[in-house]
């Protein structure tokens, strides 16, 4: 008999199931930063839901299981994580890792997602990126880059993932099956913006290498493109 799956949570079920105290994932030693990714990739939606079943070329069973079992299904089945569950994944990532900081101290989001996407289960990269016609590049999530923007107050994502891949002379190579953005809105100093307004949709229209687009003077397939 297989592990017991649970659907992520949507519309109605997911107010109901997470909102109030006592939900969520509860923090504990700078967890905050795996929290905030754990929550993000997996209580409302399925898209990596791979990484909880599928046997990957290098995937560590025992972690897989953990993540599975003692965070993504309590928290869709019930709306709530204890501390215990995410330090048990975080020692065992301290053990398969380089880094043994991994049970006490805030990291970046992308280290967390690096080890335990490549590293501990091997999944291909999610993300190709090409900057200004150079050789293109694999990634698991996208950080969003950007100087400060005097117009921008309260941004959506839209917004700043556009402005970030315009700055940094970026396009997607292709489509990705999944799109993993981290805010400029983390680490205990500095936050570029008070609050982002999450964008339900995001139009990847003009981020994308080569893809057809329509003049925006006459409608019809642009020949050139402005930045």
């Amino acid at each position: 008999e297989g592990p017991e799956s649970f659907p992520p949570l949507r519309n109605e079920a997911a107010v109901r199931v997470l909102q109030g105290r006592m939900k969520g994932i509860q923090g504990h030693c700078n967890s905050c930063y795996m929290d905030a990714a754990l929550f993000s990739l997996f209580s409302c939606t399925s898209v990596l839901d791979s990484m909880l079943f599928m046997p990957f070329p290098l995937c560590d069973r025992n972690v897989q299981g953990i993540l599975r079992d003692e965070i993504v299904s309590p928290l869709r089945r019930t709306g709530f994580v204890r501390a215990s569950s995410v330090m048990h994944l975080r020692e065992q990532l301290t053990d398969k890792g380089q880094c043994s900081s991994f049970t006490n101290a805030e990291k970046d989001p992308e280290e967390f997602l690096n080890l335990i996407m490549q590293q501990i289960l091997g999944i291909e990269p999610l993300l190709k990126l090409q900057s200004g016609g150079q050789k293109e590049h694999e990634c698991y999530c996208y950080q969003i880059f950007m100087d400060k923007q005097e117009d921008l107050v309260v941004p959506d994502v839209q917004q700043l993932v556009e402005r970030s891949f315009l700055s940094s002379d970026l396009k997607l190579v292709e489509i990705p099956s999944c799109f993993i953005i981290q805010m400029p809105r983390f680490g205990k100093e500095y936050k570029m913006f008070s609050k982002i307004i999450p964008s339900l949709e995001l139009d990847i229209t003009d981020l994308l290498l080569d893809s057809p687009r329509e003049c925006c003077l006459c409608g019809d397939v642009a020949t050139l493109e402005c930045s």
